[in-house]
């Protein structure tokens, strides 16, 4: 039996840290409630009649499912009223939320979020996730505006998901080490059960969208080509290649097992610079996976290093074991 919570794991953390007030932790314990809130309201989904979509785009111009917005409703209602929170940015929302002003104390935290990743899937039963990114609040701003979450991945000081999938999980790290945490849904507390989680530096699987292929850059094209020749082919290994559709489900089994997620750069996508969000997505991702020994990179550059440009930008992304990521990018130098 699993007996560390996630608070008592989170207020060990804190210890370690010495002076500090707690806030921090009262602010994930804040974020912990919405993703039992939002576990629930993906498994009561089709029961209660909402699997389906809306008449509406989120700013990204994909059409919204009604758990779009009931679960990114759900994740601000939990984290606003407690004053740890400055400001909240949503992939489900053009412009940050600006905290209600009867709940403002000061918040010294940003949290960006996308409430339901993957959400294509829900009505076919497939693993959707919650992603969230904490950074500090600039000091002395109080209402935060978009140029105040332009932050660097590197300054990020907390990044998690959480995994709707056979079993609730939730993954976090605050830059030391990953650990994840599973719900018990009888008792309604998560525990303690993936502590130290590494990726393996090897791997012979690869995820990819392979309808894609004809749009890919070269570097791509030889790097998917050289897996698919297998033992006979330069690699001199066999690869098995996987596709989920939900990065949350991606990672999460990269993290399990190993292996390499990509969604690079195409033609398709090179004038909106890629398919996800730096913000959202690829910051929160990325230093979770580092943190687990993985790597991450959009080919060129660490995405952890890119300065962000705008609230949504778009970025793409190679992300997992770091000898197969090393082997990409290299493809990309030349």
């Amino acid at each position: 039996m699993h007996s560390i919570t996630i608070t008592q794991f989170l207020l060990e953390e804190q210890r370690k840290e010495g002076n500090v007030t707690g806030e921090f932790t009262l602010l994930l314990n804040d974020i912990v409630t919405a993703c039992k809130r939002i576990s629930c309201a993906v498994n009561k989904g089709a029961l209660v009649g909402t699997m389906g979509s809306l008449d509406s785009e989120n700013i990204q111009g994909e059409t919204q499912k009604q758990l779009d917005v009931i679960t990114n409703d759900i994740f601000l209602e939990a984290n606003q009223w407690a004053g740890y929170i400055a400001g909240m940015a949503s992939e489900e929302m053009d412009d940050p939320y600006d905290i209600p002003e009867k709940y403002k104390q000061d918040g010294k935290y940003l949290l960006l979020f996308d409430p339901l990743d993957g959400s294509s899937n829900v009505n076919v039963n497939i693993s959707v996730g919650t992603i969230f990114s904490i950074l500090r609040s600039p000091e002395g701003v109080s209402h935060p505006k978009a140029a105040d979450f332009l932050q660097p991945g590197t300054s990020q000081v907390c990044a998690g998901y959480a995994l709707y999938g056979s079993s609730t999980m939730l993954v976090l790290t605050t830059g030391r080490g990953v650990n994840g945490f599973t719900l018990d849904r009888e008792v309604g507390e998560f525990y303690l059960t993936n502590p130290e989680m590494q990726i393996p530096s090897d791997t012979q699987e690869f995820a990819i969208n392979m309808s894609n292929q004809r749009f890919w850059d070269a570097p791509v094209q030889r790097y998917v080509s050289e897996c698919l020749q297998g033992e006979q082919g330069v690699r001199g290994k066999d690869f098995n290649m996987r596709w989920v559709a939900s990065m949350v489900a991606e990672v999460h089994r990269i993290l399990i097992r190993g292996g390499l997620f990509m969604y690079p750069i195409d033609s398709k996508l090179r004038d909106k610079g890629g398919k996800l969000r730096l913000m959202y997505e690829a910051n929160p991702m990325s230093m979770i996976v580092e943190q687990a020994g993985g790597a991450s990179s959009t080919g060129f550059e660490r995405i952890l290093d890119m300065v962000p440009n705008a609230l949504h930008q778009r970025v793409p992304v190679i992300m997992g074991s770091k000898n197969e990521v090393e082997v990409l990018v290299s493809y990309h130098k030349k």
